[in-house]
């Protein structure tokens, strides 16, 4: 069993969901980047997603983007992201998801990073931009070397593709909740819950949603019917708002530590 099939199989018998926090690798910094990944382990996250620097991130909305451009100046590069990786699974047994786009994945050499991320003690990949034969190809090198290939799926994916998608996939399946770019919201989206309830015709992998989760009350709504709660863009609008004070990590785990549910802290939701 993978380590995050084995999350998801404890947090499910634990009556528990899951809170999946993602932050772009090497922003502002990669020092200060691992003592973030480090301090959102510390509070208990179930899995952290590490964006891979992009130089065009089209999934992503103008927080995601400025974030990963502060890392593409500092010179920060796939293979920095798997190097912090290695670096954090030193201390922790926390799941790592590389959350990537095609191109820097192709550039890096995909059977190169399959390996390498293996070594790392990476667990899986979300490429955004990978859709049939190429996901195909992709979840098999992963799966040859350990990794899941995480997929995903959005309120616009007909169930002809949701079966496909499913089929591919391993870990987790990542539902959007809405059409769009990542960014936080005020409201979630009343489609995401349909669109998690028609990948359960499809698959027993577990569902996480993201895209415009920021707040407490929308983990729990999440909660409420998906497997797991994916905040990312409120965060790394926090990692930036603290950049002048100069310290991030602090900052970062204050404001995670108040957006977690309490019934999180305790371990004891329903």
């Amino acid at each position: 069993m993978s380590r995050i099939a084995l999350t998801f199989a404890e947090l499910h018998s634990a009556g528990r969901k899951g809170f999946i926090p993602f932050v772009s690798a090497g922003d502002p910094d990669l020092e200060t980047s691992l003592e973030i990944v480090h301090a959102l382990a510390e509070l208990g996250s179930d899995i952290i997603e590490l964006g891979v620097p992009f130089s065009d991130p089209m999934a992503d909305g103008p927080t995601i983007q400025a974030s990963s451009m502060r890392a593409l100046a500092n010179g920060v590069r796939l293979d920095d992201v798997i190097g912090l990786s290695r670096r954090f699974r030193e201390k922790s047994d926390v799941p790592i998801v590389l959350f990537s786009y095609l191109n820097p994945l192709h550039r890096y050499g995909l059977e190169r990073l399959a390996r390498d991320a293996a070594a790392a003690g990476i667990d899986g990949v979300l490429v955004t931009d990978a859709v049939d034969e190429e996901a195909a190809e992709i979840g098999s090198l992963l799966r040859a070397n350990g990794l899941d290939l995480i997929s995903l799926i959005a309120p616009t994916t007909s169930d002809e593709r949701l079966a496909k998608i499913a089929a591919n996939a391993s870990g987790f399946l990542y539902a959007v909740s809405r059409a769009g770019v990542t960014g936080a919201r005020a409201e979630t989206s009343s489609s995401a819950e349909e669109l998690v309830r028609r990948a359960r015709k499809f698959t027993d992998l577990p569902v996480a949603v993201g895209f415009g989760i920021s707040t407490r009350e929308q983990i729990e709504e999440v909660w409420e019917y998906a497997d797991a709660a994916v905040v990312g863009s409120a965060i790394v609008a926090e990692i930036e708002r603290s950049i002048p004070s100069g310290n991030v990590p602090e900052r970062v785990r204050s404001f995670v530590g108040g957006l977690l549910p309490e019934v999180a802290n305790a371990g004891t939701e329903n």
